[in-house]
């Protein structure tokens, strides 16, 4: 299992090393089987931290250049960052970043070794125009992707349901996992209001391998919580 938490545009320097800190702690103290992965803001960088890995929200695809307000591999490099999140919902539909930028964005990563969570999911005009019309979306947002990329995380967030409190139907997961699962085997995350009262539920669905938890994990003991509610439905898989 994998719980990841993008802290957005949330956090200091200060308050991220705290934060770890805690997650860290409690990690260690109730040996937490659940992988942990942090994404905070690009000013709040740093290395992986013994079992918790950090990654970058966003770069662009360039060691260095002239971009301004973007961050290219040899920033990353700075901090020892190897993770990196591509292709979320507010970059793709608040900050316009088409299909070609996710597509050079994880070519140019890839490249480099990088470990990739590639973000997909549907907008509600999509969701509202049938199950197949979100399949032929999503495998448009996948195509040209190397989905055998051995360093390959997908998560499904379907827009509609990030930052609005509506989460999406277990039978909604489960169809849109079972059709992306059709085309990858890599694990495959479920983003969009989740929280510890719907985590459990959630992760316990068939070909759901982890979340990617927003406004739910900006808090060090709400993130914690996740990670528990993940490891005790781990325990569980191992008895069966």
């Amino acid at each position: 299992m994998i719980v990841c938490a993008n802290l957005k545009t949330n956090h200091t320097r200060s308050s991220v090393k705290s934060y770890l800190d805690a997650v860290g702690a409690f990690i260690d103290q109730n040996d937490i089987k659940a992988r942990a992965v942090v994404f905070p803001p690009a000013t709040a960088l740093c290395a992986s931290r013994g079992a918790i890995t950090v990654g970058a929200q966003n770069a662009w695809p360039v060691e260095n250049g002239s971009f301004t307000g973007e961050i290219g591999s040899e920033q990353l490099d700075e901090f020892a960052t190897r993770a990196l999140l591509i292709g979320h919902s507010e970059r793709r539909h608040i900050l316009g970043e088409g299909l070609d930028a996710t597509k050079r964005k994880f070519d140019f990563f890839a490249g480099l070794d990088y470990e990739i969570f590639f973000c997909i999911g549907e907008p509600l005009e999509i969701k509202e125009a049938g199950f197949d019309v979100v399949t032929t979306y999503i495998k448009r947002q996948l195509d040209g992707i190397d989905l055998s990329y051995s360093r390959l995380t997908l998560a499904y967030e379907p827009v509609w349901a990030i930052g609005t409190g509506k989460t999406a139907s277990s039978e909604d997961i489960l169809s849109v996992h079972s059709a992306v699962k059709g085309l990858s085997d890599k694990p495959l995350l479920y983003g969009g209001s989740v929280k510890t009262g719907n985590a459990e539920e959630i992760l316990s669905l068939d070909n759901v391998d982890g979340i990617l938890v927003g406004t739910a994990s900006w808090l060090s003991d709400r993130f914690c919580a996740l990670l528990s509610v993940a490891d005790k439905i781990m325990q569980g898989q191992e008895q069966q």
